[in-house]
């Protein structure tokens, strides 16, 4: 991370930074895609069950996942504020909080998904699938957690072409082995669906393996000396992560969890319908990746400029941030449009799901016109450390708005299961408007404290 001058080099550094993460990020989620994809292949009963276990899942570990996201922007005020000595410090908390996190997920996980499941009412086959495809995923969770640390520390530091390197070298592996196991090749078990789940945790530990061999021997990363001293837990720094960190969950997770909850709802509808929408959802949570990207490297330059004091800087690069999520959004918005038929083909060889899917993915076009706004101003609300307003927005456009509306337009209308669509359209737009305003607010707040102070500093020279 360099400071930069002119609108040119904030765009190349940006991109820079950006273009990475968003190679990252479609790489992490298409352990998920290729899960469900190669799933579908193997029979519908299968990638309803991956479906169902995957939509439960993606909302318990974006949440926490989304905590330990406060080390980004803490990282990257110290780098701003030039204050590198605590940097270690402040990862290796973090490391001790993920291995707590992944504990009680893990625990807690143990007791409840039966019940969840037993209440969707669903049948047998895909209730079985879906509990052996969680049971087998909890077996990388305390890597993915760790590895979601380090890299935070890597991305924070401006280097996100190494996190990028990292998953394209774990993707293949992750392909490879559900191909084993899944299908039962080359002497393997044939697991069906439940085999996606025991290749996804493997993945999971080998790239938190490459991520600890990269820090301790790659520069800059091996001259912060992360693992040469044992830290006592602070609960100071503890404190600070979970300040940040826990409306930053907490916002993902209202995201994340009301798709779970419009899933159990579509429990009531038939296999094929609940294998459609969840492949339409998968894909639309896929092209989420683009503006997800986006808000990542916006927390990171926000942030370096934030810590320096640079407002003006910092807002340049939410303009620019903002226009490029939308610009991309409508371009994916268009190819959803008009090749939806060959996007369902890619899931499954069924016509019927196909052409069920192609009318779920008619909606999701709508969904990339919102997250293209909504998703940009969280990342720079984070960059400044202002997380408490989005969390509130998350949960009344949500939970307050988008999934009662759903629930009435499936249940009173003709629209059925599209209802919810609608709904969750409706809410996520009247977010993005509120996150709008609010990020407005932040930004005059500090021009006037940028304002005061240049003044004081005047009057101090005359």
């Amino acid at each position: 991370m360099i400071q930069t001058y002119t609108t040119p080099q904030k765009i190349r550094q940006l991109i820079f930074i950006l273009a990475p993460i968003l190679i990252t990020q479609l790489g992490i989620y298409s352990m998920t895609f290729f899960d469900i994809m190669m799933a579908g292949k193997y029979r519908t009963t299968d990638v309803a069950g991956v479906s169902i276990g995957s939509s439960l899942w993606m909302p318990v570990y974006t949440g926490i996942s989304g905590i330990l996201l406060a080390l980004t922007p803490i990282i990257s005020q110290k780098l701003g504020a030039k204050d590198t000595k605590s940097i270690p410090h402040s990862v290796i908390q973090a490391l001790y909080l993920g291995l707590v996190m992944a504990a009680v997920v893990m625990l807690i996980g143990s007791i409840v998904l039966n019940p969840i499941l037993e209440l969707m009412n669903l049948e047998q086959s895909v209730h079985n699938i879906a509990h052996d495809y969680l049971v087998a995923l909890s077996f990388g969770m305390i890597p993915l957690f760790l590895y979601n640390v380090l890299r935070s520390f890597i991305d924070s530091l401006g280097q996100t072409r190494i996190s990028m390197f990292i998953t394209l070298l774990a993707l293949p592996i992750n392909v490879l082995f559900n191909y084993l196991l899944i299908y039962g090749k080359w002497g393997f078990p044939e697991l069906g669906g439940v085999g996606s789940g025991y290749a996804t945790a493997i993945t999971y530990w080998v790239i938190m393996v490459i991520a600890i061999f990269t820090i301790v021997k790659v520069q800059p990363f091996a001259g912060y000396n992360l693992f040469s001293k044992l830290y006592r837990v602070a609960w100071k720094e503890w404190r600070e992560l979970l300040m940040i960190g826990l409306p930053i969950g907490l916002t993902i997770f209202f995201e994340t969890s009301i798709f779970a909850a419009v899933t159990l709802f579509m429990s009531n509808y038939n296999t094929l319908t609940i294998a459609s929408h969840q492949i339409a959802m998968n894909f639309a949570s896929f092209l989420y990746m683009i503006p997800l990207s986006i808000s990542t490297g916006l927390t990171i330059v926000v942030g370096f400029e934030a810590g320096a004091k640079r407002y003006k800087d910092a807002r340049i690069y939410s303009i620019l941030g903002i226009s490029g999520a939308i610009g991309l959004s409508l371009l994916c918005a268009s190819v959803v449009f008009f090749f939806r038929e060959q996007i369902a083909s890619i899931y499954s060889v069924d016509s019927d799901v196909i052409q069920l899917t192609a009318h779920f993915l008619l909606y999701a076009t709508f969904f990339q016109l919102s997250d293209a706004l909504q998703a940009p101003i969280q990342g720079i609300l984070r960059g400044y450390k202002d997380v408490t307003i989005s969390f509130f927005m998350s949960f009344i456009s949500y939970w307050i708005i988008g999934l009662p509306m759903g629930i009435l337009l499936s249940k009173y209308s003709s629209l059925g299961p599209f209802g919810y669509w609608i709904g969750l359209i409706a809410g996520l737009a009247i977010g993005a408007v509120g996150l709008f305003i609010r990020l407005l607010y932040v930004q005059r707040s500090h021009d006037s404290k940028r304002i005061q102070h240049q003044k004081k500093t005047k009057n101090l020279l005359i």
